[in-house]
């Protein structure tokens, strides 16, 4: 009985380590930041973008990158994963600059050598900042359009409850952090320890901007009926699409002419 005794608090222990553990450095399971600060012209980006600077609320100069539109009303703009960068995620721009509208590829603070640390207070300054200088260069808010990836998608729903925006792209999202937490970490009581939380579940009804949601079918890191759920729970107008054969990291190709044939008939109706 008292080796029992002894087995179990052993076990207790070693559980509680493991929480205080995941605790300790939950913030670097979920943002991987590139130290490295590349040019436009290193990274081959498209020639219509311009660096734009960036200055956040609590007093970081942060940059995107700015194609201004040359035919159409709206302006997207791209809120990225948790592994991307500025210079590796400005490729996802091609087809809408092509087809003229404008386009700005966010950064976070912390990432592409950028100063300041990744949480979610900070990355949603970094978003209003940028929603702020692209308002400064003559673009009006309601024709923006709001361009979540995977973690990404986190600050584009929050932009979208506090900004009146034209519309909502939401790839691979999922309901809350601690949600997604809980499939890879189920031993773990992600609810109770998650610091940032990006509760995309608990803000989708206050949102009413036309939106679509995209999950790949195969995605094997936010689960797509999380994103499915987020789609019953949000108003309209609204769609769903959900793309076979498709993983989490490689959906921009081919949704791009469902994006662009869903902003066109979100024009047609303003």
């Amino acid at each position: 009985m008292k080796i029992l005794r002894t087995g179990l608090i052993v076990l207790v222990g070693l559980y509680l380590l493991v929480l205080l553990t995941f605790f300790v450095f939950q913030r670097s399971l979920l943002y991987f930041p590139s130290p490295d600060s590349t040019s436009l012209r290193e990274a081959h980006a498209n020639p219509a973008f311009r660096q734009l600077p960036v200055r956040t609320e609590d007093g970081l100069d942060l940059k995107a990158w700015y194609a201004p539109s040359t035919s159409k009303p709206f302006t997207f703009v791209l809120f990225h994963g948790n592994a991307d960068s500025l210079a590796g995620s400005s490729s996802v721009a091609d087809p809408y600059i092509a087809a003229g509208y404008g386009f700005l590829v966010t950064e976070y603070r912390g990432y592409s050598g950028l100063p300041g640390k990744p949480t979610e207070a900070g990355l949603y300054a970094d978003g209003r900042a940028c929603i702020h200088a692209l308002n400064a260069q003559g673009v009006q808010t309601e024709n923006i359009i709001l361009f979540g990836h995977s973690l990404g998608t986190g600050v584009a729903v929050e932009m979208a409850s506090e900004f009146p925006v034209g519309g909502l792209i939401l790839l691979a999202p999922y309901l809350s952090i601690p949600k997604v937490a809980q499939v890879h970490y189920p031993f773990v009581p992600a609810e109770i320890l998650a610091l940032d939380r990006f509760n995309n579940a608990a803000k989708i009804g206050q949102i009413h901007a036309p939106f679509v949601i995209v999950n790949g079918a195969n995605d094997q890191i936010v689960p797509p009926w999380q994103g499915r759920r987020l789609y019953d729970l949000a108003n309209e107008p609204r769609e769903f699409h959900s793309l076979p054969h498709h993983d989490h990291n490689d959906l921009f190709d081919d949704f791009a002419p469902l994006a662009l044939d869903w902003v066109t008939r979100v024009s047609g109706k303003r």
